[in-house]
């Protein structure tokens, strides 16, 4: 892996792991924000524009996780998150919109339910002391896998399968665990941003899926 300067901290300095995951999540943070405000400015959109901005976000988020260095490390790749998250939110926003005018109890449940799962199953990889590593990349793909068969049961069926939201919700807290995990035990100065966008991607599988499965009670 070739050497770059860390975003946060001077080149060749090893970070605590309670730096290096303020760090993480303060960028998760921004990129819920993000997120938020792409909502907001995209609730008036119409259903399919916003399909179209989602498949955008969903590629941008292909090609920040096989891109390469230039996605994981440096301004660039912090930009990139941002606008990702950005584009995510513009096309999550007249759904959000619907729920927010017709069922806000149900944004507020799943958005509650979200946090609560973070903490719990965050709090759990922290703890743990075996090595969860090793599931990271499987669960990646599992996770993946997922979301494109959502994906395309939303475009060619009448909905998204509860079932389906189900999964991608274990597994995403799943993930949240071994992410985690590999903060307290390897990340360095150079993982924040790529955890970050993980930890994200995740935290927004789980709403989505909550909101799903609260709205369709």
């Amino acid at each position: 892996m070739p050497e770059q300067t860390a975003i946060f901290a001077p080149a060749g300095a090893r970070a605590s792991t309670a730096t290096i995951f303020g760090q993480v999540m303060f960028l998760v943070a921004i990129a819920i924000a993000f997120l938020a405000l792409g909502s907001y400015v995209g609730r008036d959109l119409a259903y399919g524009t916003a399909r179209i901005l989602s498949f955008v976000g969903f590629g941008m988020l292909l090609v920040s996780g096989f891109g390469g260095q230039a996605f994981r490390v440096g301004p660039f790749a912090l930009v990139w998150l941002f606008a990702t998250s950005l584009m995510i939110g513009l096309g999550l926003g007249p759904v959000l919109a619907y729920f927010v005018s017709n069922d806000p109890a149900v944004v507020t449940q799943a958005a509650g339910g979200t946090a609560l799962i973070v903490a719990g199953m965050g709090s759990l990889g922290f703890a743990l002391s075996k090595d969860l590593a090793p599931w990271m990349r499987p669960l990646s793909f599992l996770v993946f896998g997922a979301v494109i068969v959502s994906l395309v049961l939303v475009l060619f069926t009448t909905g998204a399968n509860p079932l389906i939201s189900i999964v991608i919700l274990g597994l995403s807290a799943l993930l949240i665990m071994v992410d985690f995990n590999y903060v307290r035990k390897h990340a360095t100065e150079d993982d924040v941003i790529w955890l970050a966008t993980g930890i994200f991607v995740s935290i927004v599988n789980i709403f989505l899926s909550l909101l799903n499965l609260l709205g369709n009670r």
